[in-house]
C-alpha cells in the first residue's frame, strides 16, 4: 500500500495488487460499462425527488431520476449505517450474518466474502472512491482497503466550531449540532469528495472504472454553508405530528426504541431553553440535504462532459431514511417507513429508459446482484438479494416484498399497500398505506387483518443469527 498525503486532513490510499497488477490494460474495456456508485447518508423521503411539493428541494437528484429508473418504494436492508452498508457491499442480509449494529465487526464476520468493489476489481475494473462508503465509525476502522485500487481518505467533519452552534451544550455530543458552517465550502468533506470524483471523470482509463462517491450529508452534525440555509426561510414547513402517536405501539417496539429515545426526549428538554430548537433542527437538515444534492449535481455534470457519459451505469441510494420527529422519534434505528424508505435510482445504458417509474417495493440487498448482471458478471452464489434487471426490463413481473431488519429478530415487510413489523418478542405492527401513509394507526390487532398478517408472515425469517462481536479498535 502506498499512502500519499494530500492535505492535513486527507490522504490518497493506493492499493497495489500482488501478482498481476490491477492496473493492467483491460482488453474488454469497450464492452464493459463503467459504474458511478453514489451513496448518500441519512437522506429521507421528504425530498422533491419523491414529490415536487415536498419541502426539501433536491433538483439534481430529481433530474437524475428522470434519466432512468426511479424506484418509488425502495427500502434499506437495515436502518443503521454499518449493517445497511455491510449488507449492500457484501450482498448479504443482516439476519443471516448477525451484523446488526453500528459497531458490529463486519469484515471479520465475513472474511471470505468479496465486497462488490473487490468483486469488480477482480474482474478487471479500476475501483476508486472517496467519502463515506463503508461505515466511518472510529476513524474509518470499518473501511476495507482491499476493495479499492485507490481511495481518498479524509476526516468527515473537519474542522468543528470551537463551541456548538446551536448553543445546546447539554444536548448530546458535538455531533448533535446544527447551523451554518463552515464559511468556506472547500473545507467540507463532501466538496472534496465531489472534486475527487470530478477529477476522476476527467481522466481516461484503459479499463472500465467503478467510481465510489460517498456523500456524508445530511448526516449530523447538520452543518452546511450559509447559502444552503438561505434556500429555506425561517418559517419552514414542519413535519405533521400526531399527538400520542406511540400509544398503540407494542412492547417489542418500545424495547427496540429505548437506546435512541434520548434524541427525542433531549429535544423536548432543549425546547425549554430554545423554543426554536426543533424548527432550527429541521431547517438545518433541509439545508444539508440541498447541499448534498448540489454536490451530486456537480458530479453528474462532470460525467456528462466526460467521454464516459454513454457507457456509465449510475446507481444512487441512501443507507437509510431519517425521522425528523415523526412518531416522536429522531434519527434512524427503527423499522418504520421514515427510517427505511430511501431514494434509489438506476440508470443503465441499453437497459433503462428515461422517466421509468417502478412502484414495486425493493430492498438494497438487490444492488450487488443487479450491478453484477448489468455489467455482464456472474452473480456470486453467496449473495442473498435478487437481481432487479428482469424488473427493469419488465416492471410488471412479480417479485418478493422488501425485507428490513434491525437488531436480532426484528423485521419489517413492505408490499405496495402494507407494512408489517414483527419484533423479537412476537409483538406486531401493521400499517395500511392506502389510507395511512404516515403510519399513525397500528391495525395489527384488528381481526379483519388476520389474513393479511398471515400472508406477510411468510416473508419473516424464521432463523436469526446471533449478533456478532463489536469491532475491537486499538489506538
Amino acid at each position: 500500500m502506498l499512502i500519499m498525503t494530500l492535505t492535513s486532513f486527507s490522504k490518497l490510499v493506493v492499493v497495489l495488487a500482488l501478482g498481476v497488477s490491477s492496473f493492467h490494460s483491460y482488453s474488454q474495456s469497450a464492452e464493459k460499462p463503467n459504474v458511478l456508485f453514489i451513496t448518500i447518508d441519512d437522506m429521507n423521503d421528504w425530498t422533491s425527488v419523491f414529490n415536487k411539493s415536498n419541502p426539501i428541494k433536491t433538483p439534481n437528484i430529481a433530474k437524475l431520476a428522470e434519466r432512468g429508473a426511479f424506484f418509488t418504494h425502495a427500502y434499506v436492508s437495515s436502518p443503521a449505517c454499518n449493517p445497511s452498508r455491510a449488507s449492500v457491499m457484501t450482498g448479504t442480509r443482516p439476519h443471516k450474518t448477525g451484523i446488526y449494529g453500528n459497531k458490529s465487526d463486519w469484515r471479520n464476520t465475513l472474511p471470505a466474502s468479496k465486497t462488490i468493489q473487490r468483486y469488480f476489481r477482480d474482474n478487471g475494473y479500476f475501483v476508486c472512491g472517496s467519502g463515506k462508503v463503508f461505515h466511518h465509525f472510529n476513524d474509518w476502522a470499518y473501511h476495507d482497503n482491499a476493495s479499492f485500487n485507490e481511495f481518498l481518505m479524509m476526516a468527515i467533519n473537519e474542522p468543528y466550531p470551537d463551541q456548538k452552534l446551536n448553543g445546546l451544550e447539554e444536548y448530546g455530543s458535538k455531533n448533535l449540532d446544527w447551523g451554518a458552517w463552515p464559511d468556506d465550502i472547500s473545507k467540507t468533506a463532501d466538496y472534496r469528495t465531489a472534486e475527487y470524483a470530478i477529477q476522476k471523470l476527467e481522466q481516461n482509463f484503459d479499463q472500465p472504472f467503478f467510481l465510489n462517491v460517498g456523500i456524508y450529508k445530511p448526516h449530523s452534525p447538520f452543518f452546511a454553508p450559509q447559502e444552503y440555509f438561505d434556500r429555506y426561510p425561517s418559517e419552514i414547513q414542519m413535519p405533521v405530528l400526531l399527538p400520542d402517536d406511540r400509544k398503540d405501539l407494542p412492547d417489542g417496539a418500545n424495547e427496540l426504541l429505548k437506546p435512541s429515545d434520548h434524541f427525542w426526549s433531549g429535544m423536548v428538554k432543549a425546547l425549554e431553553k430554545d423554543p426554536d430548537a426543533y424548527k432550527n433542527y429541521v431547517r438545518s437538515y433541509q439545508a444539508c440535504a440541498s447541499f448534498a444534492d448540489d454536490m451530486i449535481g456537480k458530479i453528474i455534470d462532470a460525467l456528462d462532459k466526460s467521454p464516459h457519459k454513454e457507457n456509465t451505469i449510475i446507481i444512487l441510494w441512501s443507507d437509510h431514511g431519517f425521522h425528523l420527529g415523526e412518531k416522536e422519534h429522531f434519527e434512524k434505528f427503527a423499522l418504520w417507513e421514515k427510517t427505511t424508505h430511501i431514494p434509489f435510482i438506476v440508470i443503465a445504458p441499453g437497459v433503462t429508459k428515461p422517466h421509468m417509474v417502478i412502484d414495486k417495493p425493493v430492498d438494497m440487498a438487490s444492488i450487488y446482484p443487479t450491478l453484477a448482471e448489468l455489467c455482464g458478471l456472474k452473480i456470486p452464489s453467496d449473495t442473498d438479494g435478487i437481481s432487479l434487471v428482469p424488473l427493469l426490463k419488465n416492471p410488471d413481473i412479480k417479485i418478493p416484498p422488501a425485507l428490513m431488519t434491525y437488531m436480532k429478530g426484528n423485521h419489517a415487510v413492505r408490499t405496495e399497500r402494507w407494512r408489517y413489523i414483527q419484533y423479537s418478542d412476537g409483538t406486531e405492527e401493521l400499517y395500511d398505506h392506502s389510507n395511512d401513509p404516515n403510519e399513525w394507526f397500528n391495525v395489527a390487532g384488528k381481526e379483519k387483518n388476520a389474513a393479511v398478517i398471515e400472508k406477510l408472515k411468510k416473508y419473516i425469517p424464521n432463523k436469526n443469527a446471533d449478533q456478532v462481536p463489536d469491532l475491537e479498535v486499538t489506538h
